[in-house]
């Protein structure tokens, strides 16, 4: 199944995309795209359904992040050899683990507001896991069995913010809108190996990024059951497991992004996203004209 999240930000209704591609409104079964729907009983139920007697929502609706009430959006850093060389960093022995905080989900074509004082504004697409149940101190061998789907997230990373300051990376990550996840979350049943899954970005229509998830140095199963050691993960937790070379900061010379710019970026089986990059004063000053501030 593709399950969607859609509707003003703050107000999203769950639902999912049919065979036909049709968005169709779930809101009288499930309350929303979150922990309690994705475990295997729930996500069966929502397999049951005969989908064509579910309303159809027009085409051009917003789409928000695919998962809804999320616990944790926890990120694993350097997980490609190339990517990790195009830095200039060591290539890990265990996943590099950090955080974004949940305020930086947004829907996959939502735009991207450069936020005050950033000036190295970078791009990542990366396969997220949506873990489904429970999950502390699992193996690898059952770690698959834990995740309830897969989706695009873009890692939108202030560099600046996150390596030259003190501290852990999340402050570099964590930005309003700066976790664009979506437009789907595709189940794992429909996923027949995770670490066989291709991502592709462009800016302003030029190719950036090109991997495949098979060349990840740490794979879902491992990601997953290394975690669990840690922290007891959550139905609803968002792992977003690296992204593939390419990315601004690894540009020679370094290109980072600017207001007008826009990426693209996607997946044969995870759909695409689409964000422009906006100045924060035009983003303030829109929503100020419209008597609002932007939607938290």
């Amino acid at each position: 199944m593709r399950l969607v999240r859609f509707g003003p930000r703050g107000s999203e209704k769950p639902g999912l995309i049919d065979a036909q591609g049709t968005l169709r409104d779930l809101s009288s079964v499930v309350s929303d795209i979150h922990g309690p729907t994705l475990s295997h009983e729930s996500l069966a139920k929502l397999r049951a359904l005969d989908t064509s007697s579910l309303p159809a929502v027009p085409a051009d609706t917003r789409l928000g992040a695919c998962v809804g009430q999320v616990p944790n959006v926890i990120c694993i850093g350097l997980n490609y050899s190339d990517h990790a060389a195009e830095t200039n960093t060591p290539i890990p022995g265990q996943p590099v683990v950090f955080n974004k905080h949940t305020g930086a989900l947004a829907g996959p074509n939502d735009p991207v507001i450069i936020a005050p004082g950033s000036n190295k504004l970078d791009w990542e697409v990366e396969l997220a896991i949506v873990i489904g149940r429970p999950a502390w101190h699992v193996s690898e061998a059952e770690a698959l069995q834990y995740v309830a789907g897969y989706c695009l997230c873009n890692d939108v990373s202030e560099r600046a913010w996150q390596i030259e300051m003190e501290g852990q990376w999340t402050k570099g990550k964590s930005h309003l809108g700066y976790a664009p996840l979506g437009p789907w979350l595709l189940t794992a049943d429909e996923v027949p190996d995770p670490q066989s899954i291709d991502l592709w970005l462009d800016v302003n229509g030029t190719r950036r990024q090109t991997g495949n998830t098979r060349t990840q140095i740490f794979g879902v199963a491992t990601i997953v059951s290394y975690l669990s050691r840690f922290m007891a993960l959550q139905p609803g937790d968002v792992i977003s497991t690296g992204t593939p070379p390419g990315v601004g900061l690894g540009q020679k010379p370094p290109v980072f992004l600017k207001a007008g710019d826009v990426m693209t970026l996607g997946s044969t089986l995870l759909g695409t996203q689409r964000q422009q990059i906006i100045a924060y004063e035009d983003a303030m000053g829109a929503a100020w004209r419209a008597g609002r501030l932007p939607a938290f």
